[in-house]
């Protein structure tokens, strides 16, 4: 793919799986969550909000494997 042809939701989409693989590997490696310590614990409302964009963030990069 070129680099050029990567719009800002692709890269706001990276960024998020950025944020979700670390969060995974602190969760992993350290058992600690910090999406939940940043925002108030796991229920709270901006936690699942990220939590979510996270989530949709992964579905959108599936299309930049499949891409031309």
């Amino acid at each position: 793919m070129d680099m050029s042809a990567i719009t800002w939701v692709d890269r706001l989409a990276i960024l998020l799986i950025i944020i979700g693989g670390l969060n995974w590997g602190l969760i992993g490696l350290l058992d600690f969550d910090l999406v939940a310590w940043l925002f108030g614990g796991q229920a709270a409302v901006f936690s699942r909000i990220i939590y979510g964009l996270v989530g949709l963030a992964g579905l959108w990069c599936i299309t930049l494997l499949v891409r031309r």
